[in-house]
């Protein structure tokens, strides 16, 4: 059901590629925590992988929701081949040089002209 829910929310390749994992709320801060679903990057179906856990989450400050600032904290899942050498999938999620989602960087980018490292909503 909250799943259901996000897709309205979260970027789509957010929804398709990871789980929500836990959601904290601290102060006017909404913290959504997600890590990225054990499925194989296209790339690397020929090689025998398996899942190694994650690097450390990063976190990205995304569209406010009900007035409260929303932060997404990632965590990139590892694989690792027979060998031991490390894989990954690269995500494009942030707008270059910051720490916003790339939607929420372009609509603050619009609203305001530039990207503020603090306001209401950022």
């Amino acid at each position: 059901m909250i799943q259901s829910l996000f897709r309205y929310v979260l970027p789509s390749e957010l929804v398709d590629f990871f789980d929500l994992i836990d959601l904290q709320e601290h102060e006017s801060v909404l913290h959504l925590y997600l890590d990225e679903c054990d499925i194989v990057p296209e790339e690397y179906k020929d090689l025998c992988l398996s899942s190694n856990g994650f690097y450390a989450a990063s976190a990205l400050k995304d569209f406010p929701l009900r007035d409260k600032k929303v932060v997404l904290h990632l965590r990139r899942r590892r694989w690792v081949d027979e060998q031991g050498k490390s894989y990954s999938r690269s995500w494009d999620l942030a707008a270059e040089g910051t720490r916003y989602s790339r939607e929420f960087a372009f609509f603050l980018k619009e609203a305001f002209g530039y990207l503020p490292d603090s306001s209401p909503i950022s």
